[in-house]
Order: structure tokens, then sequence, then C-alpha cells
């Protein structure tokens, strides 16, 4: 406990330009909802910190919260193919064999890629280390069948939780 008072009183404390960096990758490739936070410094816990990047998120409007979640790689997509997927997200995708497919499941989840953003207009997002390929599939399928006003919600809430376990780490002493 002591360890992440001490990290957050670090993040509190550092310049706004270095807050962003330490922070932007949390939600992927959008640094901004680091940046339109720093200047509501400090943030008592985990928890603070975490809502006022959500807050960011959900104040931006559904264009900008679009363009969020298109941001974000496919599942074992041509982003985790070509090697070009931030750390964390190979981390994430790794830790449930998300990079070492079988030719039918990866034939699976490309159809269901394409599928989703053809019908949703982003990519299908979910916490993936909080299920199991399994889980994560029958989600896939499930969810290819929610209206996009839904999915959109459900998308955003999957985000929050991808954020909340990013900051974890990052705050892990």
């Amino acid at each position: 406990m002591a360890g992440v008072v001490a990290l957050m009183a670090e993040l509190n404390g550092l310049p706004a330009a270095e807050f962003t960096a330490r922070l932007g990758g949390i939600i992927e490739h959008s640094p901004w909802a680091a940046e339109s936070i720093a200047a509501y410094r400090p943030f008592g816990d985990l928890e603070s910190l975490h809502s006022a990047m959500l807050g960011a998120v959900w104040r931006r409007g559904r264009d900008a919260q679009i363009t969020l979640l298109n941001a974000h790689p496919e599942l074992a997509g041509k982003e985790a193919d070509a090697g070009t997927l931030t750390s964390h997200s190979t981390n994430e995708q790794d830790s449930v064999g998300l990079t070492s497919l079988s030719p039918w499941e990866k034939a699976r989840i490309t159809e269901l890629n394409q599928a989703y953003r053809e019908k949703h207009g982003f990519p299908f997002i979910i916490a993936v280390k909080l299920r199991s390929k399994a889980q994560i599939l029958a989600n896939f399928e499930r969810r290819l069948a929610n209206d996009s006003d839904v999915e959109l919600a459900v998308a955003l809430m999957e985000v929050s939780k991808i954020a909340r376990m990013r900051l974890e780490a990052l705050l892990q002493p």
C-alpha cells in the first residue's frame, strides 16, 4: 500500500508532459486521455485517477469515442501479424494464447473481426486478461448480434476494464 501511495505521489508531482508520457498508453493510442486530466491533479488513489481518465473519454462524445475504439487493434489481427502491437496489447493478447492460434481459430477470429467491424464500425474490444480464449470467442459471437449503440457502450466498458488493469500494473511497487 505504501508503494502505491509513493507512486501516486510521484505521478502527481510530474510535469504535465511527463505525466502524459507515463500514462499515455493506458488507453490504447489515446494519450489525450491522460493529457486532459493532468491539470486536475493531485489524484488521491488509483480509483480517482482511473475515473478521471474514463470521464475524459465519456465527455469527448460519440465521434471521439469511436475514434478511440478504432485506435485499438483487432484481436489476433494485422497488427499482431505484423508485430506492431503495443507492448500492452502484445502482453494481453499473448496471455490468453491469441498470438498462437490454430489455423481454424485464426480463420474464425479473422472472420469475426471483419463481420464485427463491418457491422459496428470499430474493432471488437474485450479485456482479454479477464477471460479464456473460449470465453473471448463466445463473447465475440454473442456481441456481434448487439445493436451498434449498445455495442459502443459495451466496448467502452471493456476499455475501462483494460485501463484499470494497466493502471494497476503501472502502480505495482
